[in-house]
């Protein structure tokens, strides 16, 4: 007799409901009957062709728990179809196929698929299938915390500092306030962060993307480089990267890392993409760099105007290399020019800052101006009263590089 597999939440009890998409009326009749042996549950039968990719949120939506697609039909397009139906977290996926290739495995896993069965079916092989698939929905396991803040830092211009800013940042969050922190640099297609911290990354945030089917809190730990701070960073490739990244990808990554870490750092770069825009809604805090030249003004009041469209999210300005002795637009202008107030003053010192990129000394107390502002700004993130500064001698970071 067949049993009803069953998902929990903790609270309630329901049966797991099933679709089962496939063109061959052979193989579809095949798995429905191995179905039809262990469940006694809702089961669907999609007996037309695959749903176009542009349909299948609105074919399958939330509705199934299990969706079983057959791989033989069009192996390519079955594969995409699984990756849609991953990426966007409508189900768990799984494939059969008649192909006993090795590595079919890999593609499957790569495009999101969590069990491939063979086919004729094994007995009993349905039924484990379905029991992990329950316990992988099941809730009953602690519940999950709440997101962390997702914290970018975008450049009104090239060569506004964004990196090191957002790297020096990221650090005190990590060292300073002992918060579980990630790092992305997302600044394609020649991101440094890894490079500015000292560090070398054995892997790289392409492979997130090329494997967003399976990137889950396990696999994103897999390509991570720890810094010595305790700052986890996921890097850009030594080589030059793909500019064009799927909005499907970059929220899941960024979906994933709010999962497990108490604060997602973004190195945006100065590239505002239409398609990750999405990064910008209203959880997010963007820090907006600029510098005091026209240009950078220009820039900068244009993408306050277009981040104002994108979904309302905290925006802060940051104005980097700031000597109020020397600038030419003093700040009324440059309010005036924005349209704002300029949130943080990132104070000038090329001396030392050029000495730190040469020699990867630590900060030295010629840095302290910089490196204060930065606590600062990270003990308003933190929600915590600004920390009397130090004797002389203290120095925030140990081992990162500035601009």
């Amino acid at each position: 007799m067949p049993d009803q597999i069953l998902i929990s939440d903790g609270r309630s009890t329901r049966v797991l409901s099933i679709a089962v998409i496939s063109p061959d009326d052979e193989r579809r009749k095949a798995a429905m009957t191995e179905l039809s042996g262990c469940h006694t549950g809702p089961v669907r039968e999609f007996t037309a062709s695959y749903p176009a990719l542009s349909e299948v949120e609105k074919v399958i939506g939330h509705n199934y728990d299990v969706v079983l697609v057959d791989l033989d039909s069009d192996l390519e397009y079955a594969l995409e179809l699984v990756h849609t139906i991953s990426s966007q977290e409508l189900a768990v996926a799984m494939v059969y196929s008649a192909n006993a290739e090795p590595n079919l495995l890999v593609r499957c896993m790569r495009a999101g698929a969590r069990e491939l069965l063979r086919l004729p079916f094994s007995c009993g092989e349905m039924a484990e299938a379905l029991f992990r698939a329950s316990a992988l929905l099941s809730s009953d396991r602690p519940a999950q915390k709440a997101a962390g803040k997702l914290l970018v830092f975008l450049g009104a211009k090239g060569g506004s500092g964004v990196t090191s800013l957002a790297c020096n940042f990221a650090v005190s969050l990590a060292q300073e306030h002992k918060k579980k922190t990630i790092l992305i640099d997302l600044n394609l297609p020649l991101g440094d962060a890894a490079i500015s911290l000292g560090i070398k990354a054995e892997h790289s945030i392409v492979s997130a993307f090329q494997n967003v089917g399976r990137l889950d809190s396990l696999f994103l730990s897999s390509l991570l480089v720890r810094h010595d701070s305790g700052l986890s960073v996921l890097a850009a490739p030594n080589e030059l990267a793909p500019t064009f990244v799927s909005v499907e990808a970059i929220d899941k990554l960024l979906r994933v890392a709010r999962q497990e870490f108490d604060y997602v750092v973004v190195d945006a770069g100065s590239k505002l993409d239409l398609q990750r825009k999405h990064m910008f809604d209203e959880s997010a805090t963007i820090y907006l760099v600029t510098q005091a030249g026209i240009p950078e003004l220009r820039n900068c009041h244009r993408l306050i105007s277009q981040l104002a469209d994108t979904g309302s999210p905290k925006v802060e300005i940051v104005l980097n290399r700031y000597d109020a002795r020397s600038v030419d637009i003093d700040e009324d202008h440059i309010m005036k020019a924005l349209n704002r107030p300029v949130n943080w003053k990132i104070p000038n010192n090329y001396a030392a800052v050029r000495r730190m990129q040469n020699t990867a000394a630590p900060l030295s107390e010629e840095g302290a101006g910089i490196s204060q502002v930065i606590r600062q700004m990270t003990e308003s993130v933190c929600g915590r009263p600004p920390v009397p500064e130090k004797k002389k001698g203290f120095s925030l970071f140990r081992s990162v590089f500035l601009f």
